[in-house]
């Protein structure tokens, strides 16, 4: 593993909890954070960090991520936790920060909305699944 590590979300959000420095990062795409939802960190006293690893609504790859994550204010000594809909690019984006530094990074686990169930529907786990708190636009 080239990063920090892979957490649940439920202890993603201890983390955040308990770690004033933690930074939450949704790396989704503007659509699906206008569209499905975000983390809502408010109780928390946080802002979550939105930064997307590809770009909507071409879907190509964001060349300038590491850039916007320190335009951002996230960083390299802070705990970073990547977050995506199924874990998938949350991997990819832990892997570049740690390549760059970022010796905290961790992926969620089953990102935001899980991964497909066998009915090829998301949601019966991830984030809002857990129960943690969220909110939409």
């Amino acid at each position: 593993m080239a990063y920090a590590g892979d957490l649940a979300p439920a202890e993603a959000y201890g983390l955040l909890e308990r770690d004033p420095d933690a930074v939450l990062v949704d790396v989704r795409t503007r659509a699906e954070w206008a569209y499905v939802g975000l983390p809502d960190l408010t109780g928390l006293g946080k802002d979550v960090v939105r930064v997307e690893w590809n770009r909507y609504p071409d879907g190509a790859r964001n060349t300038g991520f590491l850039d916007e994550l320190a335009a951002a204010g996230v960083e390299p000594d802070r705990p970073v936790v990547f977050l995506c809909r199924s874990g998938v690019r949350s991997v990819a984006a832990a892997e570049a920060a740690a390549r760059a530094g970022y010796a905290k990074a961790y992926n969620v686990t089953e990102g935001f909305e899980g991964p497909l169930d066998a009915d090829g529907h998301r949601g019966a786990r991830g984030w809002r699944a857990a129960g943690l708190p969220w909110r939409q636009s």
